[in-house]
């Protein structure tokens, strides 16, 4: 067996495929120290639900068959990663992060995980999370049936909901790769919070059949990882039509960057009072992450977002869709075992909801909808901050405003574009951009449905001319 080096914990996917290919290391090689590291390390961050280190070697075995052969299936031939536990996975439990389903076993796949398996990449592990993926809202990050994401930069800090252990398992190189999922920022926040790459994709591009179900109108999968491109290559395995999944938009996704129009032709749609409004010593780096991106010719245009209550309409939804989903946890008396109060009484909730204020708040969404159809034909992309904030303290509220942070500007600006762009199905950017009191901050970049791998072409050329993605935490 070759000794896996240190530095591929930190490597990229085509780096880390081409050294499979020069057979530097074998498959198996990887996968063990991929998965010795996840079992050794993830119980620091609380990032680990299950190990499937057995199940890992085995494929990684038939993965090094091919490769002996030089059958060669794409860039995630032999790569590790691991998924947010409400993905099925055959035979093994998927707890939703929740105590009532911690027995759960069901006997089929997740459709992604069929995907990844199809050309060859390697699960590792099942990557813990807020519980039910925070249905009903919680007030800490202690909601979950794992307790609560600790951040890889700082332990004391929160990873993010509700992918918290996806995002921590890739800033501390636990695994080059994970996949997570987003109703409203649960992919924009773990990923900001804790300095990795991560991509939301458009609703319907990814199916979402063996995933847990918060709102079937909102959820997406989407992944973490080290770079834009990395997440172009994962996302061009997840995507792809899926009659199982009602949701589907029936449409598949290639990785073609160099087919996206030059930055120097995009007008960028931002909001000054956004930045004006993050916390105070995150304004530097957000001020010159702004600065690169007009060093690489992108022009921004000051925007707001129409004017909507996004924030309460989307809650009226998931509310709605959610009391559906969960109401047989909620009449058996189950949802009492939850970790959260607030959480257990927003389920109870949900029940409550009419009809009329569901079909209303739809009604609105569609003119959002139609709305940010005209605001894009102004501004190709929308750029802002990923949290206005660094992670939040792990006793701190995660419902209420953080310390140290300026009363809301007067200006909205768009500081509703995580809830608009979930109402939307838009996809969304989170990139690393630098570090405020030592933690990392990270710029969203939003675009209009299917419009990926021009967010992914203006990711990539930002990275290369900044290394905000390159750092580790402390200890890693």
């Amino acid at each position: 067996m070759a000794k896996v080096p240190d530095d591929v914990f930190f490597a990229t996917i085509p780096q880390l495929n081409a050294r499979l290919k020069a057979r530097e290391f074998s498959a198996e090689d990887l996968a063990r120290a991929f998965s010795e590291r996840l079992q050794t390390l993830a119980p620091r961050y609380n990032a680990l639900a299950l190990s499937l280190h057995q199940e890992a070697i085995r494929a990684a075995r038939d993965v090094d068959k091919d490769l002996k052969r030089e059958r060669y299936r794409g860039p995630l031939q032999g790569i590790p990663y691991g998924v947010k536990d409400l993905l099925a996975f055959a035979g093994q439990p998927t707890t939703w992060g929740a105590a009532p389903y911690a027995a759960q076993v069901f006997d089929y796949n997740a459709a992604v995980i069929d995907r990844f398996a199809g050309i060859g990449a390697i699960l590792a592990g099942k990557l813990s999370m807020v519980e039910l993926a925070g249905g009903g809202g919680y007030r800490y990050p202690s909601a979950s049936f794992t307790g609560p994401g600790l951040n890889p930069w700082d332990r004391t800090r929160w990873s993010g909901g509700s992918s918290s252990g996806s995002a921590a398992a890739v800033a501390a190189g636990l695994l080059p790769f994970a996949i997570g999922s987003e109703t409203s920022g649960s992919i924009v926040t773990p990923a900001s919070y804790c300095g990795v790459t991560a991509l939301r994709p458009t609703y319907g591009l990814v199916s979402r059949y063996g995933a847990m179900a918060l709102s079937w109108t909102l959820d997406k999968l989407g992944p973490f990882a080290r770079t834009a491109e990395d997440c172009g290559l994962i996302l061009q395995a997840m995507a792809g039509k899926d009659s199982r999944d009602p949701g589907s938009a029936g449409k598949s996704f290639y990785y073609t960057p160099q087919y996206a129009r030059p930055l120097k032709d995009l007008k960028a749609g931002y909001s000054p009072a956004d930045f004006d409004g993050v916390q105070e010593t995150a304004r530097p780096a957000f001020a010159a992450a702004l600065d690169a991106l007009r060093q690489l010719g992108l022009q921004l245009v000051e925007t707001r977002l129409p004017d909507f209550p996004y924030g309460a309409v989307l809650s009226t939804i998931l509310n709605g869709e959610m009391g559906a989903i969960f109401e047989p946890l909620i009449a058996a008396g189950k949802v009492d075992e939850l970790a959260d109060k607030p959480q257990i009484a927003g389920l109870k909730a949900s029940l409550d909801l009419s009809a009329k204020d569901y079909l209303k708040a739809m009604r609105i969404r569609r003119l959002i909808q139609d709305e940010i159809s005209k605001l894009f034909t102004s501004v190709d992309i929308l750029v802002a901050p990923g949290r206005a904030n660094i992670a939040t303290k792990i006793d701190q509220r995660v419902d209420v405003q953080p310390p140290g942070m300026p009363p809301p500007p007067k200006d909205p600006g768009m500081r509703a574009i995580i809830p608009m762009g979930n109402l939307a199905g838009l996809p969304a950017l989170a990139l690393p951009c630098g570090f405020a009191e030592n933690m990392p901050v990270a710029l969203q970049l939003v675009g209009v449905p299917f419009s990926e791998n021009q967010l992914l072409a203006v990711g990539r050329e930002f990275q290369a001319k900044t290394d905000w993605h390159t750092r580790r935490p402390p200890g890693a």
